[in-house]
């Protein structure tokens, strides 16, 4: 007889909107095991799974802290009720919890009363479409919503919810009929229980007795304060991207680059101080989800996507959001695990804006290939070959506008954007890798310029801070023959010196902060290295904190409009630093939003 032999979640915790699926482990009739899901479309061995979830409500009320949302709350902060913050913001854990939160708790007294005097809509400038989790209070006493009278939960059809037992105290709704379930708000602060139950196919009789599992209590998703878009050009108001109304005018587009930090990188020994339940992947992408298309960008490049995620998750997920996607996975030379979790960079534009034109895929192995076969004597390519093939790739997308500045005068004429995306080589002792790497692919994109008038986008996770060889190579155009990182070249790949320049008029996008004006930026330069005109992080971990990403674009052909504001590092350390429960990344986001220059008459 089919049987079950073990049931258990990944995750420690559940929150809201992140999908449990159990795992449930089938021992059949001639003992052998069996881990797959048994529908009763598909029996095995005569026999299906059928799965049941409950909601346990009990009559004691239950409270979450807002800073630690695993924990129950012990203390209400009165100024948040006074000036009707949602009361998911006013719960604290302990007087240290509330101390500690009070630098950054007090700003949303702050904006609170200002959104009232404003326009009297406080929760909506607070927490924007962020906030989709509703209050945290529950009061168990009462039924279930209206808004749960009829359910559909994974691909179960719609039926009324049933109470299926009361006890000591306790009422147990039916919420799900599949083995997959997705928490409500309506679950916040109550505990679940999966049920999972042999069937006979024939006689649709249950067999032996049901296997089942209690999960911890349902917390709300962590829900970051949003990031505003600071115009840089002058202009007196600040943008919301939470908004509903578009901010860009038609000649207008935004870009967004971003490492997201690849599920195969982010375990609980490199980031031992962020919640285990905050590091699962099925937290993780729905929060990163739910970043991504909170900042509304026409173009999105992402760094560390992982191959199975980028089929099974972004590309569908983000589809529905009307972008096309684009992928380039690394090689795998080096690389010698699983091949669906070795990570790319993905590209994704939105199809009402952009249409594809070309890709262009850069491996920087094969470059090394043909390197080392022109410059290294045979006997010495193997030390080459293991010193440059590190697996890491760009990917260039050549995209034409579906809008246009030219004005009336130029009707016609295409609008093309190039957009480089790339993630260069992690190893802080291989600067000379590095250099090459960014060399090559600076290389190739003159070569497009030379063969089109066209405006260029150079983004992603570059593994090098300002001021360092590669740096200087984007901003300035060239590297001098005293940087020291270019001391060490034992392969003389980066000789002669007079190579390390290219003809691309690049400047850095949140340099803007530092030449701009404007509403806010005065307070976004404080953020920024007035030295290198860089922001000061962006990647922030316990160890480490430095600027490692960037967006370049060719100044002759646009000109920055506004910018993502940057994040604060005493607030992100405040806790865990990154990523955290609120940051599902190690990195943070760079956002830029740019006008096409009106080409000059020849």
């Amino acid at each position: 007889m089919l049987s079950v032999l073990r049931v258990h979640l990944p995750s420690d915790i559940p929150i809201v909107g992140c999908e449990l699926t159990p795992y449930v482990l089938l021992r059949r009739p001639d003992k052998t095991l069996y881990p797959e899901d048994v529908p009763e479309s598909s029996p095995l061995d005569g026999h299906f799974l059928r799965y049941k979830w409950y909601r346990i409500q009990s009559d004691k009320k239950v409270a979450v802290c807002s800073i630690h949302p695993s924990e129950q709350a012990t203390l209400q902060c009165l100024g948040c009720v006074k000036a009707k913050i949602p009361a998911a913001k006013s719960y604290h854990c302990s007087p240290k919890c509330f101390s500690d939160a009070w630098q950054h708790h007090r700003v949303l007294h702050d904006r609170a009363a200002s959104a009232v005097n404003e326009n009297g809509n406080e929760e909506e400038e607070l927490f924007g479409r962020f906030n989709s989790t509703g209050s945290g209070v529950i009061n168990s006493t009462l039924p279930t919503s209206a808004s749960s009278a009829s359910l559909i939960n994974g691909s179960t059809p719609l039926y009324p919810t049933t109470v299926t037992q009361r006890n000591g105290g306790e009422t147990w709704f039916e919420v799900g009929r599949s083995k997959t379930y997705t928490p409500s708000a309506d679950d916040i602060g109550h505990v679940l229980k999966f049920e999972c139950v042999v069937v006979d196919a024939e006689t649709k009789q249950t067999v032996g007795h049901p296997s089942t599992l209690m999960t911890s209590r349902v917390i709300p998703a962590p829900s970051p304060p949003p990031r505003r878009l600071v115009p840089v050009n002058g202009a007196d108001v600040i943008a919301h991207l939470d908004a509903d109304g578009r901010i860009s005018s038609t000649g207008t587009f935004t870009v967004l680059s971003y490492n997201i930090l690849a599920d195969a990188y982010a375990t609980s020994e490199s980031y031992a101080y962020c919640p285990s339940w905050a590091l699962s992947w099925a937290y993780r992408r729905q929060n990163l989800l739910r970043e991504i298309v909170g900042y509304r960008a026409d173009i999105v490049c992402l760094q560390e996507v992982q191959n199975d995620h980028f089929e099974e998750f972004f590309a569908p997920e983000l589809d529905k959001h009307g972008y096309q996607a684009l992928y380039k996975r690394k090689t795998n030379e080096v690389y010698t695990g699983n091949p669906n979790t070795i990570d790319g960079c993905a590209t994704f534009f939105r199809r009402d804006r952009f249409s594809h034109v070309k890709k262009y895929e850069v491996e920087f192995n094969k470059a090394a290939q043909s390197l080392t076969e022109a410059l290294v004597p045979s006997a010495q390519r193997k030390t080459a070959l293991n010193r440059l093939v590190k697996d890491n790739v760009a990917l260039i997308v050549v995209l034409e506008a579906k809008f246009s500045n030219q004005g009336a005068d130029a009707p016609g004429k295409r609008q093309l954007l190039c957009v480089a995306n790339t993630h260069v080589n992690v190893h802080q002792d291989l600067k000379d890798v590095k250099l090459w790497q960014v060399l090559t692919l600076l290389k190739g994109l003159e070569k497009i310029a030379a063969s089109a008038d066209i405006p260029m986008l150079v983004c992603g996770d570059f593994n090098s801070l300002p001021g360092s060889a590669p740096h200087a190579l984007l901003a300035s155009g060239k590297v001098e023959p005293t940087h020291p990182d270019i001391v060490v070249d034992p392969l003389g790949i980066l000789r002669p010196h007079s190579k390390l320049t290219h003809q691309l008029l690049l400047v850095s996008a949140y340099s803007s902060f530092v030449r701009g004006v404007g509403l806010g930026v005065d307070q976004q330069r404080r953020k920024m290295d007035p030295l290198i005109n860089e922001p000061l992080f962006t990647n922030c971990t316990r160890d480490f904190i430095g600027t490692l990403d960037y967006i370049y674009y060719t100044a002759d052909s646009l000109t920055v409009e506004s910018l993502l504001e940057l994040l604060d590092e005493e607030s992100l350390r405040k806790d865990t630093a990154l990523p955290s429960p609120e940051w599902s990344s190690d990195h943070i986001a760079l956002l830029a939003e740019f006008r096409c220059k009106p080409r000059q008459r020849r």
